[in-house]
């Protein structure tokens, strides 16, 4: 069946091929015939014999001459139903050509000829050529309107947004295809050199003050956005506008992502995402200075099979390391994360590890035999309600998942280690995020001991594997010879990340409701996945040990909005369609997130949306003594003691109370309330 469909194109193609061919050889000439015989008030009688004697006789130089020059500018290959503005190009280039070469050629063989024979007969030439080609395309659109009047399925009402580039190659990509469910009715531009004017047929009726009119005024269904290159703030007002008409919002990614993606069709159009409405521009990183910074490195990333991890390891595997090694827990996630990069990097030098970072000797294992030479370490518990109600897990696998592996970096040589920490660790009022600044203090810790140049006692919880508890002899640790620069990164919430708001939203939305939120006034710092690793790769670029660094995220953002956004965005109306329930905080939760401690400080970086604080100084010494006993009393399972021994360390937790709980409302009372 596929070889006789590619036989039938082939033969429709040879046909209109030899068509074309035919039509030129009579058309180059004829158009010339006629420049002669309107030059003699189309009075066959009064042309002088000597020029048709001439025409006659250049007539078979010229045709040879000029079906070769539209062999050349491929006028015979082109798929004339869809011609625009290159085939016309090329049609003009060729067509220049060839009048140029018949003024010179039927001079210098058989002399002059009139002055309007030369002009009229190029103006004929183009005009029969022209009007033959693109007749090919006015029939196909004739055909298709035709279809769509007789065709009865169901058209969606769109209002297209955006009348430059993108949009024009939005609304013919409609209109050319074959089984298109959307018809555009009507365009939005903010340009007023635009707004009256039509494109491809459809009327540009306004700017952005003007799409809830024009929804009501054409009953739109659906709203495409078609603005790539606007900033981030005039595609947010665009879009909040757009979601209150109550119409399915289709958007095109950003100008950035659309370089990666090739050129604009209407498949690329995709979902509005709520990350579209968040305040800021995209995070940019200085690609080149992380190339350099990667290339021809053996790199482990920690948690690999992560959200955070498997995202860190897709864009260090495009920036060519001599070897990329995964190390995860689950074996399920480490999986997909292993095949995918090997179908997208064949040629990538991938090593896939699973064990646990609480396991000394199982990382101390995988250092010995990879000796990495960058760290990200991203593996961790995150989820604050769940290590609220497991604390000495969160320790466990935090805070000594990060020792122990640091303390491997430091013995191999690692040049670089970079924790990848969260803004929850700043004043922390839950125990994910106290763990996560002990692990920030361990690290800076670590850091400030090898600049020192000296020899220093170490804890030997490295000897242990992760059931067995902390001899009360120390060992001494000599590393004054050892250059590993420990650096974190601090970032808030990740949009899409597993167990983030948005994808629990999503399912809420998709059982009818209701969208459960802890509090109406509870505010949130948000990024995305990919922002989020192009924030630790830099890091590791400006790194020189000991920094934190902190994206600035721009402006924070209410979860309540976030929820009635997202509502809006699958098509519905917030408590009229899906109702928005307000359960109370959870157990550690704050109302708002800091990015750093006010004592840290902020500085710049050359890239202006990543700062860095200065490594607050602690005692170094009272907590590598101290934490033997943390490790005692988290692996003794005791949570009534694990909250006072984790406050003992860090001075800013302050461990939030217990909120009393609030009582949702049956799914069967909310249901009768709509």
């Amino acid at each position: 069946m596929v070889r006789k469909t590619k036989n039938r194109k082939w033969q429709h193609w040879q046909t209109v091929t030899v068509l074309l061919l035919l039509f030129d050889l009579i058309a180059v000439n004829a158009a010339y015939f006629l420049a002669l015989w309107l030059r003699f008030d189309f009075r066959f009688s009064l042309i002088p014999e000597v020029y048709l004697d001439k025409w006659l006789r250049f007539a078979p130089f010229y045709t040879v001459l000029c079906l070769g020059i539209y062999w050349a500018f491929h006028l015979y290959k082109s798929l004339w139903e869809f011609a625009s503005y290159d085939e016309l190009k090329n049609l003009m280039i060729s067509t220049g050509i060839a009048v140029v070469a018949h003024a010179v050629g039927i001079i210098l063989l058989f002399g002059r000829m009139p002055n309007s024979y030369y002009l009229l007969g190029a103006v004929f030439q183009f005009v029969a050529v022209t009007g033959a080609r693109f007749s090919f395309r006015f029939f196909k659109l004739l055909s298709r309107d035709a279809r769509r009047q007789a065709d009865e399925s169901p058209v969606r009402r769109c209002l297209l947004i955006g009348a430059g580039a993108a949009g024009q190659m939005i609304l013919r990509d409609l209109h050319h295809a074959r089984n298109s469910s959307s018809r555009v009715l009507c365009i939005i531009d903010d340009d007023e050199n635009k707004q009256g004017r039509y494109v491809e047929g459809v009327r540009v009726v306004g700017g952005r003050e003007d799409i809830l009119a024009a929804v009501e005024q054409y009953d739109i269904e659906r709203i495409l956005v078609a603005i790539p290159s606007a900033g981030v703030a005039d595609r947010r007002e665009i879009l909040n506008i757009c979601k209150e008409s109550g119409c399915e919002l289709k958007s095109l990614p950003s100008i950035q992502e659309l370089t990666d993606m090739g050129s604009v069709t209407a498949a690329k159009l995709r979902d509005v995402r709520v990350e579209d409405l968040l305040g800021r521009e995209p995070i940019q990183v200085e690609m080149e200075a992380i190339y350099r910074s990667l290339r021809d490195k053996v790199i482990l990333v920690t948690g690999g099979g992560g959200s955070i991890g498997s995202e860190l390891c897709r864009q260090i595997a495009g920036h060519d390391p001599r070897r990329l090694v995964i190390f995860d827990i689950y074996e399920n996630n480490a999986y997909d994360i292993e095949q995918e990069l090997r179908h997208e990097f064949p040629k990538l030098n991938l090593s896939v590890e699973i064990g646990s970072v609480r396991d000394s000797r199982r990382v101390d294992q995988l250092f010995e035999k990879y000796r990495p030479d960058i760290v990200y370490h991203a593996a961790a518990h995150k989820h604050v309600p769940l290590m609220e109600g497991s604390p000495c897990e969160a320790v466990k696998n935090n805070v000594f998942g990060t020792y122990k592996t640091a303390y491997a970096a430091m013995r191999w040589g690692c040049r670089r280690f970079v924790l990848v920490s969260t803004d929850k660790a700043v004043n922390p009022t839950n125990i994910m995020g106290a763990s996560k600044r002990l692990c920030e203090m361990i690290i800076q810790t670590f850091d400030r001991k090898c600049k020192a140049g000296r020899s220093w006692e170490l804890p030997a919880l490295h000897t242990h594997g992760e059931d067995e508890l902390i001899p009360n002899a120390r060992r001494k640790a000599h590393f004054a010879a050892a250059q590993t620069e420990f650096v974190a990164v601090r970032f808030g919430n990740v949009l899409g990340s597993n167990g983030s708001v948005v994808p629990l939203f999503r399912k809420m939305i998709e059982r009818g409701g209701p969208v459960e939120v802890t509090h109406k006034d509870v505010i949130r710092y948000f990024m995305t996945i990919p922002e989020a690793v192009s924030l630790i790769l830099q890091a590791g670029t400006y790194a020189h040990g000991g920094e934190i660094f902190v994206l600035d995220m721009g402006e924070p953002v209410k979860i309540d909005t976030l929820a009635r956004n997202l509502i809006k965005l699958c098509g519905y109306v917030p408590d009229r369609d899906i109702r928005v329930v307000y359960t109370g905080l959870r157990p550690g939760e704050k109302l708002y997130e800091e990015k750093l401690m006010a004592e840290e400080g902020m500085q710049t970086t050359p890239n202006k949306l990543i700062h860095v604080g200065q490594p607050l100084r602690f005692d170094e010494d009272a907590l590598l003594a101290n934490l033997p006993l943390l490790m005692e009393t988290a692996y003794r399972n005791d949570e009534a003691e694990i909250r006072d021994a984790v406050r003992a360390l860090v001075d800013s937790y302050s461990p939030a109370e217990q909120p009393e709980p609030v009582e949702v409302r049956p799914k069967k009372y909310v249901a009768a309330m709509l």
